[in-house]
């Protein structure tokens, strides 16, 4: 692609909520499909041709709705299951999601794709065996930096969580649970401590932060640093390789203190309108071309061998899409640690908000 993934979506109408793309849009004909997917996804989130390759595959249409954060994602199935047929959510909220009793489990035997994907991505702690969810990409968070306006490389959590060298120059991610877990790692602590007293130390560190702080982002913070709206940014990787291709000011680093390491699946919800056209969708995405078409759009680390194989140098040998093992050590996966912590998180995070 010589334009951005997120211009080719603003342009093909995937960037907003709740639209539908089937038919002529999917380029397959120009009749409407007479029955159609529902995802449930993050916003550009989704190859270039995939939509337009799985309506001439399966003869169904695609609808896509989009949310900004994996706590809007389960507030919406919690209230029940609204029609939606696939949906994506990170590793902690699978677990989450499990426990709630929110998902399906998957027919493996619907899914004969998953023999392209690397097998450490197949056992999974937050999915023995991987019963309700298929890896679709795995996520490193950093910091996303504008190299012209940063004296140095900002390789600690502190350039954003605990100075003010770059006032009203920060964003900060949204989703409680993460950003208090990275700020954990940074004072020290395990990121998924359970200590309600880490809880209340990182509240304090980003209250004091807080003058500092442009703006807390829904996943949105790759744009507002491309469009110079701030020069340091909590992100993910794959989030800061897209931009990169528009800016080459551009920059990212996994901070010293490590990051957080997440998995983002694709899953089937409980009462799922189309479970088997569901398990369809899943076993295409998994598939070497759809994988790597996948890859190339949205620059995100892929689990799928088969696509791994087609994707040139530059993907696999980018250190922002794949850091290098050293920095990935000092990283940890979030983890479900049931609702009580995580009520004390959005409890901590709007009473950051509102100071």
């Amino acid at each position: 692609m010589t334009v951005s993934r997120r211009m080719f979506l603003r342009d093909a109408g995937l960037a907003g909520i709740g639209l539908s793309f089937t038919g002529a849009m999917a380029g397959c004909s120009r009749s409407k499909p007479s029955r159609a997917l529902n995802l449930y996804t993050w916003d550009t989130y989704i190859g270039e041709h995939t939509v337009a390759d799985f309506t001439r595959a399966a003869g169904a249409g695609v609808n896509i709705s989009l949310f900004a954060n994996n706590d809007e994602l389960f507030a919406k199935l919690r209230g029940g299951n609204q029609g939606y047929d696939v949906i994506v959510p990170s590793n902690d909220f699978v677990e989450r999601m499990v426990a709630a009793n929110l998902l399906a489990p998957l027919d493996p035997t619907k899914i004969p794709n998953r023999r392209n994907i690397a097998p450490r991505f197949l056992d999974a702690p937050f999915d023995p065996g991987r019963r309700y969810s298929m890896p679709y990409t795995w996520i490193v968070t950093g910091i996303g930096y504008r190299k012209s306006k940063v004296k140095g490389i900002p390789d600690s959590w502190k350039w954003v969580l605990d100075s003010d060298a770059y006032k009203g120059r920060i964003a900060l991610l949204g989703e409680a649970s993460e950003l208090f877990e990275i700020g954990a790692k940074y004072l020290g602590h395990p990121a998924n401590t359970s200590d309600p007293a880490v809880i209340e130390q990182v509240k304090a560190m980003l209250i004091r932060q807080k003058p500092n702080i442009a703006a807390f982002h829904d996943d949105n913070g790759q744009d507002m640093l491309l469009g110079g709206d701030v020069d340091l940014v909590i992100e993910y990787n794959g989030d800061i390789a897209q931009v990169m291709r528009d800016d080459p000011d551009l920059d990212f680093v996994v901070p010293r203190e490590g990051g957080i390491l997440a998995s983002d699946g694709l899953c089937i919800p409980r009462n799922a309108p189309n479970p088997d056209l569901a398990h369809a969708f899943i076993n295409f995405v998994l598939g070497a071309a759809p994988g790597a078409d996948i890859a190339r759009t949205i620059r995100y680390p892929t689990p799928n061998e088969a696509a791994l194989a087609l994707m040139p140098d530059s993907y696999r040998k980018s250190p922002v899409i794949f850091p290098p093992a050293a920095a990935l050590a000092t990283c940890e996966y979030s983890r479900y640690r049931g609702q009580a912590m995580n009520s004390l998180y959005e409890a901590a995070m709007t009473q950051v908000r509102a100071a």
